[in-house]
């Protein structure tokens, strides 16, 4: 057969070539019904099948522990929730119990209900909570039917494994001596498979149409996770220019990993913060591993998810506490974390948030703390208390005005006397900041500055809104793009407003981490740059070949782009010339 390419979205990066392992989940009888006499012992049965699947994901749990951190093992968490959810469950044994439905054939069309309710949601973090109820479900057959799910886990070959989809508990189980990269028909960027491929560091590609209709096992495959693509029986010439290809990426790994412990610093001795957007402890330690200097943002919703009840205010000191102390040793060492930024996208029962059709514009982050004073307040003095033990930073998200800012700033000094006058040591200087991701914000950075001692701008977010494009829409996808010129406008809008007032500028969203990117924003005028830990080292590297001047001649050429287009074309002419990539 001819050489063919496959076009998908890449999640992971990495190049590989091996023979393919196609992977097909098992077929399952679930059109049988039973007998009204056999109803109680089917409910039993399939009672008995829900207990043994809750079991199962506690075991994955406990064995993945040391892979995925804290933020990750909660979508499995997750996984179990549906399990034991007050709908799910109890509409299977309903079917059972009135339509005379064997527990498989209840299991498939509830599930089914279920994922085509939350896939047709608009919310993308809603979206892909169809995926865990498909991954229950899938368990749940499984074991109903006694079908053992053990295959991928066992396999002892080096292959490149293709799937229709796979699940996060199917991603965990990889075993990456043998698995070299995987690729899917279904899922997407923020699919919660793609996320642990990319924490494994296992190259992938998904959402590849068509992907089953001619791959065999042991046909020979190539992976591009940075170009979202595999292409099948490649040919002699293909094969050895992707050779060199996996080869000068293995070499560049090399070199990268020499900066890892060094400082972010221009070749002209600009220093430029490299710090790690983490979600817990572990990713702290796993940060300063990589060669973090700080922590730019810590997402402290994590501690607020997969649970039955609000942390206390203890339970949080102690997290906030660990990574605090982590960082002591480090330089600069400042910890910025991110008062609870949670809404209606994201489901925590105890806290009752009303479903809204538009979660994201709506009722959620620093809104709903300034709503919820009592849940704000054991937060802050948590995060207070915690200052006292290294160089801890608070940042309050989705700051929209001035008014906002002010109120939570308020809050923030009532906490403040509340220890004060129960004689609780906290760091008496600790620095405030926003995140600037609404475009008001943006356009008011000039005020804010006046009021805060640092920004970081939320790219992910500023995107978002500037543009009106849900980042979650693979149908206008190709919209969500940071080198728009107008989100490039409001970024150096920021850096300029910052300056007079000596506001530190940083950048957690994805931006700070692209190669692309990273001369941009230096030229744009950023002091720090916050990434997934797995972008440090490349990014120092980047640094070490720049200098400020060149950037900042960057920034000024794209001032006039029309598109996004012609700015990429810029940023990519400068990348080639300075041999960043």
């Amino acid at each position: 057969m001819a050489q063919k390419t496959y076009t998908g979205i890449g999640v992971s990066e990495g190049v590989r070539i091996a023979k393919a392992y196609v992977y097909l989940h098992p077929v399952i009888d679930t059109s049988k019904d039973i007998a009204p006499s056999e109803t109680d012992s089917e409910i039993a049965r399939f009672q008995a099948g829900v207990k043994t699947a809750a079991d199962e994901v506690d075991s994955l749990i406990a064995k993945s522990a040391e892979v995925l951190g804290k933020d990750k093992l909660g979508v499995l968490k997750g996984q179990k929730a549906i399990l034991a959810d007050p709908a799910y469950v109890p509409e299977i044994e309903k079917l059972i119990r009135n339509k005379n439905a064997s527990a498989e054939k209840a299991v498939k069309q509830v599930t089914d209900q279920f994922v085509a309710i939350f896939a047709g949601m608009s919310n993308a973090y809603m979206k892909e909570r169809a995926a865990d109820v498909r991954d229950a479900g899938v368990r749940l057959l499984g074991i109903l039917a006694g079908v053992k799910s053990g295959s991928l886990s066992e396999i002892d070959d080096q292959v490149i494994l293709i799937s229709d989809d796979l699940s996060p508990s199917d991603t965990i189980q990889l075993n990456q001596n043998f698995v070299l990269a995987f690729a899917t028909e279904k899922g997407g960027k923020t699919a919660h498979t793609s996320i642990f491929a990319k924490s494994m560091g296992l190259p992938a590609v998904v959402g590849v149409p068509e992907l089953l209709s001619e791959i065999k096992d042991g046909d020979t495959i190539i992976l591009d996770g940075a170009q979202g693509i595999c292409i099948l029986n490649p040919d002699e010439e293909t094969v050895k220019t992707y050779e060199a290809k996996y080869k000068k990426e293995q070499e560049q790994l090399a070199i990268f990993e020499t900066f890892s412990k060094k400082q972010g610093v221009l070749s002209d001795g600009k220093r430029i913060i490299v710090a790690v957007n983490i979600g817990s402890a572990k990713d702290a330690a796993f940060g300063l591993t990589q060669g973090a200097e700080a922590v730019g943002l810590m997402r402290t919703e994590l501690i607020f998810l997969s649970r039955e009840s609000a942390p206390t205010e203890e339970e949080q000191f102690e997290e906030y506490k660990k990574i605090a102390e982590s960082f002591k040793a480090s330089q600069p060492g400042d910890v910025i974390i991110r008062t609870l930024d949670i809404g209606g996208d994201k489901e925590v029962k105890y806290l009752d948030i009303p479903k809204e059709e538009n979660p994201f514009l709506g009722y959620r982050a620093i809104r709903l703390c300034l709503d919820r004073k009592e849940l704000f307040l054991a937060q802050l003095r948590a995060l207070l208390r915690a200052s006292a033990f290294g160089k801890l930073k608070i940042m309050f998200p989705m700051i929209s005005n001035y008014d906002e800012l002010m109120d939570a700033k308020a809050v923030l000094a009532e906490a403040k006397a509340q220890l004060d006058a129960e004689q609780i040591a906290y760091d008496t200087d600790i620095k405030v900041g926003i995140m600037i991701e609404i475009p008001s914000a943006a356009l008011m950075a000039d005020v804010l500055a006046q009021e805060v001692d640092f920004f970081s701008i939320g790219t992910n977010d500023l995107v978002q809104y500037s543009l009106a494009v849900d980042r979650g829409n693979r149908k206008i996808s190709y919209l969500y793009d940071y080198f728009n010129p107008a989100v490039i406008k409001l970024i150096g809008q920021v850096a300029k407003a910052a300056k007079p007032h000596n506001v530190l500028v940083g950048m957690c969203g994805g931006m700070a981490g692209d190669p692309l990117a990273v001369p941009l924003l230096v030229g744009l005028g950023l002091d720090e740059l916050s990434m997934a830990a797995g972008a440090i080292a490349q990014t120092k590297y980047i640094l070490s070949k720049l200098d400020l001047a060149a950037c900042r001649a960057l920034a000024d050429s794209v001032a006039d782009c029309k598109s996004p287009k012609d700015v990429r074309a810029i940023v990519t002419a400068f990348a080639e010339k300075y041999k960043l990539l």
